[in-house]
Protein backbone atom coordinates (compact mmCIF):
# COMPACT_ATOMS: atom_id res chain seq x y z
CA UNK A 1 0.00 0.00 0.00
CA UNK A 2 1.39 3.79 -1.21
CA UNK A 3 1.03 5.55 2.18
CA UNK A 4 1.36 8.68 0.79
CA UNK A 5 -0.94 8.29 -2.25
CA UNK A 6 -3.79 7.20 0.33
CA UNK A 7 -2.94 9.71 2.38
CA UNK A 8 -3.59 12.19 -0.03
CA UNK A 9 -6.63 10.21 -1.92
CA UNK A 10 -8.40 10.15 1.45
CA UNK A 11 -7.98 14.09 2.43
CA UNK A 12 -9.53 14.81 -1.12
CA UNK A 13 -12.40 12.77 0.10
CA UNK A 14 -12.82 13.95 2.52
CA UNK A 15 -12.34 17.83 0.58
CA UNK A 16 -15.24 17.18 -1.59
CA UNK A 17 -17.49 15.47 1.92
CA UNK A 18 -16.66 18.58 3.69
CA UNK A 19 -17.58 20.99 0.22
CA UNK A 20 -20.73 18.53 -0.22
CA UNK A 21 -21.81 19.12 3.59
CA UNK A 22 -22.01 14.82 2.96
CA UNK A 23 -21.68 13.96 6.95
CA UNK A 24 -22.59 10.51 6.49
CA UNK A 25 -19.29 10.01 4.10
CA UNK A 26 -17.13 12.20 6.43
CA UNK A 27 -18.29 10.13 9.75
CA UNK A 28 -17.51 6.84 7.10
CA UNK A 29 -13.58 8.52 6.11
CA UNK A 30 -13.19 8.98 10.23
CA UNK A 31 -14.64 5.45 11.25
CA UNK A 32 -11.78 4.60 9.00
CA UNK A 33 -9.04 7.13 10.13
CA UNK A 34 -9.49 5.29 13.16
CA UNK A 35 -8.05 1.77 11.29
CA UNK A 36 -6.56 2.86 8.56
CA UNK A 37 -3.53 5.33 10.00
CA UNK A 38 -2.43 2.48 13.37
CA UNK A 39 -2.23 0.06 10.64
CA UNK A 40 -0.06 2.66 8.19
CA UNK A 41 1.82 3.51 11.35
CA UNK A 42 2.87 -0.24 11.75
CA UNK A 43 4.42 -0.65 8.63
CA UNK A 44 7.10 1.53 9.71
CA UNK A 45 8.78 5.13 9.85
CA UNK A 46 7.06 7.89 7.72
CA UNK A 47 9.00 9.46 4.86
CA UNK A 48 9.33 13.30 4.41
CA UNK A 49 6.39 12.73 1.71
CA UNK A 50 4.32 10.94 4.00
CA UNK A 51 4.44 13.22 6.37
CA UNK A 52 3.49 15.97 4.22
CA UNK A 53 0.62 14.33 2.86
CA UNK A 54 -0.41 12.90 6.86
CA UNK A 55 -0.08 16.95 7.67
CA UNK A 56 -2.28 17.69 4.88
CA UNK A 57 -4.90 15.03 5.93
CA UNK A 58 -4.63 16.36 9.86
CA UNK A 59 -4.88 19.77 8.48
CA UNK A 60 -8.31 18.74 6.10
CA UNK A 61 -9.49 16.51 9.18
CA UNK A 62 -9.31 20.18 11.52
CA UNK A 63 -11.24 21.53 8.90
CA UNK A 64 -13.63 19.17 8.98
CA UNK A 65 -14.21 19.04 12.64
CA UNK A 66 -14.78 22.76 12.16
CA UNK A 67 -17.24 22.80 9.56
CA UNK A 68 -19.46 19.74 11.23
CA UNK A 69 -19.19 22.02 14.73
CA UNK A 70 -21.06 24.84 12.63
CA UNK A 71 -23.38 22.27 11.22
CA UNK A 72 -24.10 21.34 14.37
CA UNK A 73 -24.15 24.78 15.94
CA UNK A 74 -26.57 26.17 12.72
CA UNK A 75 -29.00 23.04 13.35
CA UNK A 76 -29.20 23.81 17.43
CA UNK A 77 -30.37 27.00 16.99
CA UNK A 78 -32.58 25.99 14.23
CA UNK A 79 -34.78 22.76 16.50
CA UNK A 80 -34.25 26.63 19.09
CA UNK A 81 -36.38 28.33 16.96
CA UNK A 82 -38.29 25.55 15.63
CA UNK A 83 -39.47 24.77 19.48
CA UNK A 84 -40.23 28.77 20.11
CA UNK A 85 -42.75 28.77 17.87
CA UNK A 86 -44.47 25.26 18.19
CA UNK A 87 -47.17 27.08 20.75
CA UNK A 88 -48.24 29.29 17.18
CA UNK A 89 -48.24 26.25 15.07
CA UNK A 90 -50.00 24.41 17.38
CA UNK A 91 -52.67 27.14 17.95
CA UNK A 92 -52.84 27.61 13.82
CA UNK A 93 -53.54 24.03 13.09
CA UNK A 94 -56.01 23.64 15.90
CA UNK A 95 -57.62 26.94 14.17
CA UNK A 96 -57.37 25.68 10.50
CA UNK A 97 -59.24 22.13 11.99
CA UNK A 98 -61.96 24.21 13.37
CA UNK A 99 -62.35 25.85 10.35
CA UNK A 100 -62.37 22.95 8.59
CA UNK A 101 -64.66 21.04 10.00
CA UNK A 102 -66.46 23.18 11.96
CA UNK A 103 -65.98 21.36 15.69
CA UNK A 104 -64.27 23.39 17.94
CA UNK A 105 -61.80 21.48 19.84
Amino acid sequence: MDRQRTLLQLTQKMSAAIAAEDWRTLTAINTMLATTLPQMAAQGSWSSAERAALAALRQMHNEAVKRCDLATDALGRKLQQLQATQEGWLAYALDSEHADTGIQA
